[in-house]
Parts: structure tokens; C-alpha cells; sequence
């Protein structure tokens, strides 16, 4: 029997006579499209509940981690070399991102420079060192733009300014991280602290979330998934607290509560970008992730709080 393109099937759905070919002619009983039984439907790929492709998630995790793990327990001021590359991967993902999505030129050249100042000064002179090459960069990049006219000025170093402040000062806090002694320790509670909300969220969500937490910004974050996000953060804050730097049980708790609270804060602002630019992720490069930037967003704002409670809560050695 010969074939009939689907073009010819188009034509003669929903036709009772006998289906003719494009030249008109009638056609054959042998050529006629079987109708002994029922259309058989093609078979829909159910989409997954997790929203990801589960497995490419896990293995870049397990790729990520185990490059972190590496570095703070052999040298472990190669987790500021790692903070700094990726840092300059996701400016340019989200510079990337603007320019594609809204036609926002940010100054990525004084953007990238200035960013890697601040974190590397904040290695030997703290949170001097990174604001000062913050200013510096804000500076710069006020200048960089001026050659191109007036027209979407302020809407361009708006973003750059927002975009400084946003990946690598916010990134300089976990570079802060290293120089103590008990440096490792302290970069290992914030990691813990943060991979054990994310997990949690995400299996309480996937499991049970039915009450949207914010719709109209995250649609498959619910309170639920907020709440397994707590409840793992404080159990790994509690935990790394007293295991590994020595702190009290009541500090843990806070610490995994305020990592819970910022980590979520940080996904709910990345969200609610890429929904103002009309976008789903700010790049490709990491299967089952999307961009580096869209596993930077919970980190970023979490390093601010980590610094500031663990140089509240643990003294120096």
C-alpha cells in the first residue's frame, strides 16, 4: 500500500467522500487511507514533576561539589580562584541575558575587571578591599558608557550597577570565608547550609507542594517545599555549627534559618528577573541547571549572612 503524506491527510480530514489527490483525480481503493480502525494518538512524553532533567542535575552537582570539596581540603584558597571564575561566567550569562532579552548594554569590560578585584582584594584586605574596588567599578563603569549617547544611559549603568553589586560583591562575602584558619570549616558550613535548603525545598516540593508560595513569580515553589527548605536548614546548620567550628546548637539554628530565609530570597529575586526579561534560564551551560547564574542565585545573597553570622558567632582563630 503506498504512503499518504500527512499534507494529503490535512486535506481530506473531516472530508466523507473519497479522498482525492492534489491533481484531483479520484483515487485508487488501493491508495485510499485505511479506516478499519481507530486513529492510533501519539504518545505524549509526560513531563516530569521535578521540572528538570533529574539526572544531568545530579551529576553537574556532584561535579560542582566534589571541584569545592577538592580545593578546601587541599589548598583552600583555590575556592576563591573557583568564586572568581564562575563569577565571571555568570556576568557574562546575565550581561548576555540583557542585552538578548531587553537590549540592556552593560559596561562588561570595566564589569568583568572590577569583579574580579573585589574578590581577590577581599582575600588579603576584607570588606575594605571589596568595597573599594566596588566604588571603583561603579566609577569606571559611568565612564565606559558615556561614549554611547544619551539615549538608555541610565537604564544601561542602572543594570551594571545592580549587576556589580549583585555577583561579585555579593561573592566577595564568601571569598571572606577563606582567610581564617578554620577557613575550610566556615565555607563548608555555608555550602551545607545552602545545598541542604535547596534539597529539601526541592524534595518537599516535588513530593508534596500543593499551596504556591508565589505564583505570580516562582509558580512551582510552594510553602511546603519552604518548609522541608527549613527543615533541613537547620538540622545541617545545627550540625555544622557544633561539628565543625564549635558553636552552639541554638547558633546552628539560627544560621540554617537565616541561610533558609536568604537562599530563597535569592531564587525568588533570580525568578523574578527572568520573568521581568521573558526569559526561563540565563544560559545553557549546565545541563539540567541551565546557566551557571541560575545555581549562583541562592548562593549569592547567602554568603553576605554566612560571613556576617559566622564572624558574629565564631571567634577567629
Amino acid at each position: 500500500m503506498s504512503q499518504v503524506s500527512d499534507e494529503e491527510r490535512e486535506e481530506v480530514a473531516g472530508d466523507s467522500g473519497p479522498a482525492t489527490p492534489r491533481s484531483g483525480e479520484p483515487v485508487k481503493p488501493s491508495e485510499a487511507i485505511p479506516c478499519d480502525g481507530p486513529e492510533e494518538k501519539p504518545v505524549e512524553k509526560k513531563a516530569s514533576r521535578a521540572g528538570r532533567n533529574l539526572p544531568a542535575a545530579i551529576a553537574v552537582g556532584v561535579v560542582l561539589g566534589a571541584a569545592i570539596i577538592v580545593s578546601l581540603l587541599t589548598v583552600r584558597y583555590l575556592f576563591i580562584a573557583i568564586i572568581a571564575a564562575a563569577i565571571a561566567v555568570g556576568t557574562i550569562e546575565f550581561a548576555g541575558a540583557l542585552k538578548r532579552a531587553a537590549n540592556i548594554k552593560v559596561a562588561l569590560v570595566p564589569l568583568l575587571a572590577g569583579g574580579q578585584a573585589m574578590i581577590w582584594l577581599a582575600w588579603p584586605f576584607g570588606r575594605e578591599g571589596a568595597l573599594t574596588a566596588f566604588v571603583l567599578t561603579v566609577l569606571a563603569c559611568l565612564l565606559w558608557r558615556l561614549p554611547g549617547g544619551t539615549e538608555g544611559y541610565l537604564r544601561d549603568v542602572s543594570a551594571t550597577v545592580f549587576a556589580a553589586a549583585y555577583l561579585p560583591l555579593f561573592a566577595s562575602f564568601a571569598a571572606m570565608l577563606v582567610p581564617p584558619e578554620d577557613g575550610a570549616s566556615r565555607v563548608l558550613a555555608f555550602m551545607i547550609g545552602v545545598v541542604a535548603s535547596d534539597t529539601g525545598g526541592y524534595a518537599a516540593g516535588v513530593l508534596k507542594g500543593k499551596h504556591p508560595m508565589a505564583p505570580s513569580i516562582s509558580p512551582k515553589k510552594s510553602w511546603e517545599g519552604f518548609a522541608g527548605s527549613m527543615v533541613a536548614g537547620l538540622v545541617g546548620g545545627a550540625l555544622t555549627l557544633t561539628l565543625l567550628l564549635d558553636g552552639h546548637v541554638w547558633q546552628g539554628l539560627l544560621f540554617g534559618a537565616a541561610i533558609v530565609l536568604t537562599a530563597t530570597l535569592g531564587d525568588l529575586v533570580e525568578s523574578l528577573i527572568k520573568r521581568d526579561l521573558g526569559i526561563k534560564d540565563m544560559g545553557t551551560m549546565l545541563p539540567g541547571h541551565g546557566g551557571l547564574m541560575d545555581r549562583l542565585d541562592s548562593l549569592l545573597p547567602s554568603a553576605v549572612v554566612s560571613w556576617l553570622l559566622l564572624s558574629a558567632f565564631v571567634p577567629t582563630p
